[in-house]
């Protein structure tokens, strides 16, 4: 395995204890912090608490996911690009630090709630940064809890379902906390003939221990076929285990589970939320990247995503991104990124957009509390209907 993949122990209470960063050593002080931390921790999983001073603001625009009782702000955030270590979406991860702590500060000061991170994300790094954020901001009143997502990744020698809880609590340690919100398979297993379905059979079956363990509020799936969908659902409902969510690729720039394979029809006929990962179509939809004559602001993609970001693909998208424009400025200023985030929103998903820093958070924050209406979506529809085909995930075909 991976070193961040070994099981690990779960932290001691004692260990989820510790004073946040920067916070006074006086007397008093250690016994504040770890009341702030033990709250910090308990409500990563449960929500707000009750009854101690918080001043904190609650997004009212909320989902509940699924079959489940977890009500999250109508948009996340994922933590993909927080502690990259792989050069996705950069080369200095290290030097990105306070800028994503800036964003996990803002999100939860503008009442989003819901933070996706899994542990392949920067090989374990996302989470442990959560738990970081979580330590230094602990002692501040005025952000709402944190509901932490985060997924099990089936890699080879992962065969049984005790791996599923043996992950997740190798996760929980990372993130100091003693139970997530939901927790997820993070794609099917596949590529192993005569037993693929079996391990899959398997990781469901630790989903189910792992909410039977009380580890997770509710369990869910990610890239899950439609099949796949209603084969989880089945099992779920059979063992009383609450069924969250779907994590599928999904934009106004990719709407293959909605209009060709039938995921979107699947999730909504089993009752299980679909949460949209890529709204913005990694950059596609936001108006920051350009072909040629500069728009928004006009900048390159670097790194792998460049490869994405061609400039043929950008300039098919020149159109849309105007009339996403065209829409954001009659709706007050909000930008093309908005629009693509809202327009999951408007399509019944929770989507999770990236925000690397405080500018890209407000922006998320600012997704709240509004909709698009009927005609803005056909015409962005209509407009989308003109960008070249994308083959989205592998995952999706396994």
């Amino acid at each position: 395995f991976p070193e961040h993949m070994k099981p690990a122990t779960v932290l001691s209470s004692s260990d989820s204890l510790v004073a946040p960063v920067g916070v006074s050593r006086s007397r008093a002080a250690p016994r504040r912090a770890a009341v702030a931390a033990r709250a910090s921790t308990d409500a990563a999983a449960t929500g707000p608490a009750v009854g101690v001073g918080n001043t904190f603001r609650t997004a009212t625009d909320r989902v509940t996911l699924g079959t489940s009782d977890l009500s999250v702000a109508a948009t996340g955030a994922g933590a993909w690009a927080w502690g990259d270590r792989s050069g996705y979406w950069g080369s200095d991860w290290e030097g990105d630090r306070a800028k994503n702590l800036d964003a996990y500060r803002t999100l939860l000061a503008g009442g989003v709630d819901f933070i996706d991170t899994a542990e392949v994300y920067g090989f374990g790094k996302s989470e442990e940064l959560i738990r970081e954020f979580m330590r230094d901001t602990a002692a501040d009143a005025t952000l709402c809890p944190p509901l932490l997502a985060t997924k099990f990744a089936p890699i080879p020698f992962r065969f049984r379902a005790e791996d599923v809880p043996n992950a997740l609590r190798a996760s929980m340690a990372r993130m100091g906390v003693r139970k997530v919100a939901l927790y997820m398979q993070h794609w099917p297993a596949f590529g192993l003939p005569g037993v693929t379905e079996a391990c899959n059979d398997a990781f469901l079956e630790g989903l189910c221990l792992c909410y039977e363990q009380g580890l997770c509020r509710a369990v869910g799936v990610s890239n899950f076929n439609a099949e796949r969908v209603r084969r989880a659902a089945k099992k779920f409902k059979e063992r009383g285990v609450p069924f969250a969510s779907n994590q599928i690729q999904y934009s106004l720039a990719y709407r293959t589970p909605e209009t060709d394979t039938g995921v979107v029809d699947a999730c909504n006929e089993c009752g299980v939320t679909p949460v949209a990962y890529s709204p913005m179509a990694q950059g596609l939809l936001t108006g920051k990247y350009s072909a040629a004559s500069p728009l928004g602001e006009g900048v390159k993609a670097t790194g792998p995503r460049a490869r994405i970001l061609s400039d043929e693909k950008l300039a098919s998208a020149d159109a849309l991104v105007d009339l996403m424009r065209e829409i954001g400025t009659n709706r007050g200023g909000v930008t093309p990124a908005q629009v693509a985030v809202n327009y999951c929103m408007t399509k019944g998903t929770v989507p999770i957009p990236g925000a690397k820093d405080a500018r890209q958070a407000e922006a998320v924050v600012g997704c709240l509390g509004w909709r698009l209406d009927e005609a803005e979506v056909a015409e962005l529809e209509a407009a989308a209907a003109s960008l070249p085909s994308t083959p989205g995930a592998p995952f999706e075909k396994w």
